[in-house]
């Protein structure tokens, strides 16, 4: 049987590669399927079968400062805020706050976790209407960057980041997520 090829062996063979060529062939054509990726990404935008999701390049990205109006616009803000229930009892702790405090928002108009926490944050400053409560809000891109260079004035990597300040010294942040709630988290901040 020298020299000789064994038809098994080659039916065998042919038939795993076809095999393995059916099953392959998706990831070969998928880039065509996904869209950009609207994860929390920077640089390149992904595509193909493993892109975070699928998103219409029509977003629009807010960024700079921003006020209460664009930020009610933004995807499920009111539902968020309507929904929120600050807690009475730390609201009236902060009501009695007599420093005055700066609180700057950093924030995606993009990012989930920022349309979860910024309505809330909202909510509990207009229940505790303080007026030694000062807030700002900075938008910022997907690479965390906004044209007038704001956020570049404050060391951060996630968002949002709420920085908590008094006397012109941070004295606090939260973020991406309160620990307890907005409320306690801001109460426990200014308490120090």
């Amino acid at each position: 049987m020298d020299g000789l090829i064994d038809t098994e062996t080659v039916e065998y063979v042919t038939m795993r590669r076809l095999m393995l060529t059916a099953l392959l062939s998706p990831l070969l054509i998928a880039p065509t399927y996904a869209d950009s990726g609207c994860g929390f990404q920077t640089g390149e935008r992904s595509t193909g079968l493993f892109a975070t999701c699928t998103k219409e390049d029509s977003e629009v990205i807010l960024t700079g400062l921003l006020n209460a109006e664009q930020l009610a616009q933004q995807p499920d803000y009111q539902a968020e805020y309507d929904r929120y229930q600050p807690e009475n009892a730390v609201i009236a702790k902060l009501q009695q706050l007599s420093l005055p405090t700066e609180i700057v928002v950093i924030l995606g108009t993009w990012c989930p976790d920022c349309h979860r926490e910024t309505p809330r944050l909202a909510k509990v400053l207009a229940e505790t209407a303080n007026p030694q409560l000062k807030v700002s809000y900075i938008g910022v891109d997907r690479d965390k960057q906004d044209a007038d260079g704001l956020a570049a004035d404050y060391d951060f990597t996630r968002i949002p980041t709420i920085i908590v300040m008094q006397g012109g010294k941070e004295i606090g942040r939260i973020i991406e997520r309160t620990t307890h709630s907005t409320e306690l988290d801001l109460l426990d901040i200014v308490s120090q």
